[in-house]
């Protein structure tokens, strides 16, 4: 079975394909500050009773990436791959500065090319929100980068005096009637605006419909506010992706 790990600047996801299937996943909190023995026991305890034969990462902190590497070769035995631009792909990266491309992203477009029409463009609600291009001669073009909503929700508690935190959740109404229901719709009906808006400007630049992919933990709260609907929310995408690129390089 193999272990796919896709390291963010919040969470951890890990996921264990058995074949071509997801059968077991999991999230954790991103710890810069653990140790690769804290990982690797971590890990080992997690993953115990599961046959794993191979490991391939996908990672945008830099800090943890050899870090949880050596953690799975020391502690589960097996040898893993990490995902970058020199990795056999799928895809062509048609960017001035292939390297610059995230992990994530790169996953992000394999999958999108995999299962999917092209062109497609890929929304990832992460601590960012990512749009990942892909056109129709399934090269990776660029994209956008903009702040996520927790990193808008957190802006406005801690650079505001009276401002409070919040969960990220659909709101009711736009007019939000008290300062919670209107931080919430000016953070998701206002991202709403801007996806829509985005892909737009997107789809006129490639000069065609695309297919429309969401992934991350807040697609399905801001669906709903969409003036156009998503083709297809998979939260595995980074996951799965990461499967292809296994099966590419093994």
């Amino acid at each position: 079975m193999l272990l796919t790990i896709d390291i963010g600047n919040t969470n951890i996801t890990l996921g264990i394909f058995d074949g071509d299937k997801i059968v077991h996943s999991w999230r954790l909190s991103t710890e810069i500050n653990r140790t690769e023995d804290e990982y690797g026991v971590f890990l080992k305890n997690l993953l115990k009773d599961k046959n794993l034969t191979d490991a391939i990462i996908s990672s945008v902190v830099v800090q943890l990436t050899e870090k949880i590497q050596i953690a799975i070769k020391k502690y589960l035995g097996i040898d893993s791959i990490i995902i970058s631009h020199k990795i056999k792909m799928n895809i062509n990266l048609n960017t001035p500065f292939p390297s610059q491309v995230g992990a994530d992203r790169i996953a992000n477009a394999c999958a999108a090319a995999h299962l999917y029409n092209t062109p497609a463009i890929v929304v990832d609600f992460g601590t960012a929100t990512s749009f990942d291009i892909v056109n129709s001669n399934n090269e990776f073009i660029g994209g956008i980068i903009t702040a996520g909503m927790k990193i808008q929700a957190d802006a406005l508690s801690s650079k505001t005096s009276k401002l409070p935190k919040l969960n990220i959740e659909a709101p009711v109404h736009t007019i939000g009637h008290n300062t919670i229901d209107a931080m919430l719709s000016g953070i998701v009906i206002g991202h709403a605006s801007m996806i829509d808006g985005l892909i737009e400007k997107c789809e006129q630049e490639l000069g065609q419909k695309s297919t429309i992919i969401a992934t991350g933990g807040y697609s399905c709260v801001i669906s709903n506010f969409l003036k156009r609907k998503f083709d297809y929310i998979n939260p595995d995408l980074t996951l799965i992706g990461a499967k292809i690129l296994f099966d590419l390089n093994r």
